[in-house]
């Protein structure tokens, strides 16, 4: 299927999960992360989740990791040239919630995305070569793109991977990981 196509259809999917099918789906992806190696990594990179767009709740991730001392950077929106500047997460951080439903950082300190070891994307859906549909307008390509070239991409999804998205093309960036509940 076409991008287009599966934005469409997976919105749709997400909207459709209860809140007690949610929580569980969540449930099985935050074992899958607690049980993951962060030892060689710092600086973490979590998306923040869009409610109104039942994206996975980011938080007990975030919580987890500054459990082990990891230091949390999230991103305030561009839209006009669509692209993401990257700011530390702490504990005093204030949010603000954009027009878009995005809650973004309020005065926070800007860091560079070179410093960056891991980075977790939101998706719509995923296919089984790791390539990604998000809501279109590329920012997390733009950023992924100009990540050092070690840093590791974990997409998180409801959803089991798909076998192709068609029109893949060479500005997609392809993740090294997707995790998506085992659970059915």
């Amino acid at each position: 299927m076409q991008k287009a196509t599966l934005r469409s259809l997976y919105k749709k999917k997400r909207q459709e999960l209860s809140e007690a099918e949610q929580l569980k789906l969540q449930e099985d992806i935050y074992q899958q992360i607690f049980e993951f190696d962060f030892s060689q990594a710092q600086y973490i990179h979590v998306f923040l989740p869009i409610e109104k767009q039942k994206e996975i709740n980011t938080y007990p991730i975030i919580d987890f990791l500054r459990n082990k001392n990891k230091t949390i950077i999230i991103s305030k929106s561009n839209f006009s040239n669509h692209t993401l500047e990257h700011f530390v997460f702490d504990e005093n951080t204030v949010l603000h919630i954009n027009k878009y439903g995005i809650p973004e950082p309020v005065k926070a300190e800007e860091i560079d995305i070179k410093k960056i070891d891991i980075v977790f994307v939101p998706l719509l859906v995923s296919d089984k070569q790791n390539y990604r549909v998000g809501y279109g307008k590329g920012f997390y390509d733009r950023f992924l793109a100009a990540c050092k070239a070690t840093v590791k991409t974990i997409g998180l999804n409801f959803f089991s991977p798909i076998e192709k998205i068609e029109d893949s093309n060479e500005f997609d960036v392809p993740l090294n990981y997707i995790i998506h509940p085992k659970i059915k």
